[in-house]
């Protein structure tokens, strides 16, 4: 790439687009890459402020800033279909969700390849759900050309794995089972299961079974039991999840066997949060209890967890405590979830 005036540009052959804006008008590449400038072309980009103008030059220790962003798409997609690229424009490459799913990003391996300077990878948080055609981030260099060989660190530094995944939600059967002697007697109605089937619903599930139950948790035991011999992919219980003596969820769920990952959760609302894994042969079958407030608070814990949940997607402690970082909602008037701190902070 060699820099020469605009003037005496006729009939070299442009190295990188050029953009001419217009306020309320166009903002848009009037000249693309590989374009061969006429006389004609010299008075518009004049027009356009170039009084200079890059051209190409050959030499092979460098990459054009178009090449180097589709081995920036490669490193963050691979071979899934799933992460489409947008065709390259003005150097950059945005890559599209071919469907709906669980946006997973390593954050480490990415910081990693951004650190070594001219390159950037930008995405949405990771472990967020994404619809399909969401924007999941977008690559370029800053230079219009780059050195091969910092290119061939970045694919060193990046590794063998995709820096981005789409994980599916293939989980789409739920029970639920609504615990509390005051619901079992009809002394009050239950508020909590629609609330828990408005949520499912946005990601296609449907509540297979459902079972209200008073406070003994032997019935219980058996009824999460039952729930997944008949099929369950997720078995939600509601009620009884506090400290008070008459709470009996978490023993419960602990005596059906299952591994309980975290009674607790750094995360408010949603504090009294458990998470557990039923095994079922080669199947981990989520049990969790859910804490009053996911019945009467617009975002909790649930919401932050319940995508990784379908997309089968392994939580564990560590996961867990990582929540209190972001995880206070502040409650706005407007809820604007998952685009404010909420539950956003640290790796999931």
């Amino acid at each position: 790439m060699k820099l020469i005036k605009t003037t005496e540009a006729v009939g070299h052959v442009l190295c990188h687009d050029m953009t001419r804006i217009v306020p309320g008008v166009i903002k848009d590449a009037v000249f693309r890459k590989g374009h061969v400038v006429t006389r004609e072309d010299i008075p518009l980009l004049l027009e356009m402020g170039k009084e200079n103008l890059y051209v190409w030059e050959k030499d092979e220790n460098a990459l054009h800033e178009d090449d180097a962003a589709k081995i920036l798409y490669e490193l963050c997609a691979g071979a899934q279909r799933v992460l489409t690229p947008t065709p390259v424009k003005e150097g950059k490459i945005k890559i599209i969700a071919a469907e709906p799913g669980l946006f997973k990003l390593d954050k480490r391996r990415a910081y990693d390849v951004n650190a070594l300077g001219e390159i950037m990878i930008a995405t949405r948080r990771g472990n967020f759900p994404v619809k399909k055609d969401d924007i999941l981030g977008a690559v370029r260099v800053i230079p219009l050309v780059i050195d091969r060989a910092k290119m061939e660190r970045a694919r060193a530094v990046a590794g063998e794995t995709p820096l981005m995944r789409l994980l599916p939600f293939t989980l789409k059967h739920a029970a639920v089972i609504t615990t509390g002697n005051e619901v079992f007697l009809g002394r009050i109605k239950d508020s909590f299961t629609p609330v828990i089937e408005r949520k499912l619903a946005e990601y296609g599930v449907d509540i297979s079974e459902h079972a209200i139950l008073g406070d003994d948790p032997a019935a219980v035991t058996e009824s999460i039991r039952a729930m997944i011999q008949n099929g369950a992919d997720l078995v939600i219980c509601t009620g009884g999840m506090s400290v008070d003596p008459d709470d009996r969820t978490p023993l419960a769920i602990k005596n059906t066997g299952a591994r309980i990952v975290s009674y607790g959760a750094p995360v408010s609302p949603g504090a009294m949060f458990l998470l557990s894994y039923f095994a079922q042969g080669e199947r981990n079958i989520p049990v969790v209890g859910l804490p009053g407030c996911v019945m009467y608070c617009g975002r909790t814990i649930f919401d932050i967890l319940l995508p990784r949940l379908l997309a089968n997607d392994p939580i564990t402690e560590g996961d867990i405590s990582a929540l209190g970082d972001g995880g206070l909602c502040l409650e706005c008037e407007v809820c604007t979830y998952p685009n404010c701190g909420f539950g956003q902070g640290a790796d999931r």
